[in-house]
């Protein structure tokens, strides 16, 4: 009998455990139940010379966190590649590999009619950017702490540079995503992260008799550094250096002060670029590329991450004409 009693004690004793585990359980808010989705920012800048016959980018990495990433970039259609900056790649509890939005997206390869909307990007711009909507919303919806947002900052920001269809030329987009929380629950730290459709800016061409230029975009906006422009402007003593050491800089530099740079050939601008990034970049990493008029990609100096071994086979879904970001084995 004393048997049976303790088997009977220790039956209720499993259940009011198991009840109160349960009752804890759910007495927790939601967040605290369970690991929140984290995004790993890339912070830094990208430089733009439009040259005659190429666009020549070089990116500098500027980590924003312990777990920043480097500024990346990707194709993004067959005629576009894009520099990505903020929240690139997401790191979900369940998965042991992280999600980079530099990779882990369908490529568009054929505009859709049905994109086109009035006062927005082409229909190209538009499909690309729906794409990357599409990806990025479930991501941000498990958000559910506050973000650490300026008032207007994205949360994730494109630099899309590459030669539009009907011959329109080289042009450089900035294509930004923001985000909005709201307080859906009684508790006040489990918010719903919402994010809007992308924003669009040309950053070139310029207007219409306006100087051609330089470009520069940054992550964050409020990085202190002076852009490569200015320090040409500024007869910056490390510039006039360079300048001087030889006439092929001279002559890509004379034509960015007359506002034609388009004139200056992509070796001569890449070479330039090349010499100068180490000035800008310091101790920071920085990689550099030139995208030709047929899509065509070569790398200068390129990244130093190792190439993912799940992605050195080539997408099934890229067409052959897309430009690729792959390091070409040395002969």
């Amino acid at each position: 009998m004393k048997r049976c009693l303790r088997t009977i004690r220790e039956r209720y004793k499993r259940i009011i455990l198991f009840l109160l585990g349960a009752f804890l359980l759910f007495a927790l808010p939601v967040s605290a139940q369970e690991d929140e989705i984290v995004a790993n920012l890339a912070g830094g800048r990208v430089i733009l010379h439009v040259a005659s016959d190429g666009i020549v980018f070089g990116t500098i990495d500027r980590p924003l966190e312990a777990t920043s990433v480097p500024p990346r970039a990707a194709a993004v259609d067959a005629g576009h590649l894009g520099i990505f900056f903020g929240a690139s790649e997401w790191q979900v509890p369940a998965q042991p590999r992280p999600i980079r939005l530099d990779r882990d997206i369908e490529r568009v390869n054929a505009p859709n009619p049905r994109y086109m909307q009035p006062d927005i990007g082409e229909i190209d711009l538009e499909q690309m950017g729906v794409a990357f909507l599409e990806k990025l919303r479930p991501l941000v919806a498990q958000l559910h702490h506050k973000i650490d947002l300026k008032p207007d900052e994205p949360i994730l920001e494109i630099v899309v540079i590459g030669y539009a269809p009907n011959n329109y030329g080289p042009e450089v987009w900035l294509v930004e995503f923001r985000v909005e929380q709201q307080s859906v629950t009684s508790k006040a730290d489990y918010l719903q992260t919402h994010v809007f459709r992308p924003r669009f800016t040309q950053l070139y061409p310029p207007e219409k008799h306006e100087a051609r230029t330089l470009v520069e975009a940054r992550f964050p906006t409020d990085l202190q550094a002076i852009p490569l422009l200015g320090l040409i402007q500024q007869n910056d003593p490390r510039i006039v250096k360079l300048r001087s050491s030889d006439p092929k800089f001279a002559k890509t530099v004379g034509l960015i002060e007359k506002g034609q740079a388009q004139k200056a050939t992509a070796k001569d601008a890449s070479d330039f670029m090349r010499a100068a990034l180490p000035i800008l970049a310091g101790d920071a990493r920085f990689t550099l590329g030139v995208m030709g008029e047929n899509s065509t990609f070569e790398w200068i100096v390129p990244p130093e991450e190792p190439m993912d071994k799940i992605k050195q086979a080539e997408d099934k879904n890229r067409p052959p004409d897309a430009p690729t970001l792959r390091r070409k084995p040395s002969p």
